[in-house]
């Protein structure tokens, strides 16, 4: 797998634009495969990386309507096949799905994230809906929420429900 991220010239030299305010470029690196991103440098593999850390997930998907016993059936199959699934709520024509990923930083998440649904579209027989919206916060943003009283309350109870 081959990622890509700020600092460095790209490989051989050459340097890519990134997104950013207008007029502003930032460098891109490539990490070939066999390396690993440690702190500004590729380096090879087997040296030690950031630790992984706990993000909060929260996925919302919607589309055309589907009969509800047949979101929940998909629903609960995805939570099978995805063990670190908290919870589900479902309706007819839309879903969120909050769940813990552990990842190495918030590009990897929301990249797991991304893929998460059509991933397990077959398997699960989850509806054709598209993602609308992705959340990933870091676990002390989302304790840190919570004990403001903002955000989702944990969820309780673990599961797939309706709205």
């Amino acid at each position: 797998m081959r990622r890509v991220r700020p600092g460095a010239a790209a490989r051989g030299g050459s340097a890519s634009r990134a997104f950013g305010p207008v007029g502003e470029g930032r460098a891109l690196t490539s990490v070939a495969a066999g390396e690993t991103y440690v702190d500004g440098q590729a380096g090879e593999e087997g040296q030690a990386g950031p630790a992984p850390r706990l993000w909060h997930v929260t996925l919302s998907v919607s589309g055309e309507e589907a009969p509800l016993k047949d979101v929940r059936r998909s629903l609960e199959q995805l939570a099978h096949d995805h063990p670190f699934l908290l919870t589900s709520r479902y309706a007819n024509d839309h879903a969120e799905i909050r769940y813990w990923e552990e990842a190495r930083d918030l590009h990897d998440a929301a990249a797991v994230a991304l893929r998460l649904w059509g991933e397990h579209r077959q398997s699960a027989q989850l509806p054709p809906w598209e993602i609308v919206g992705l959340e990933v916060i870091d676990r002390d943003t989302y304790h840190q929420r919570i004990a403001e009283g903002q955000g989702p309350l944990p969820a309780s109870p673990v599961g797939v429900h309706p709205f």
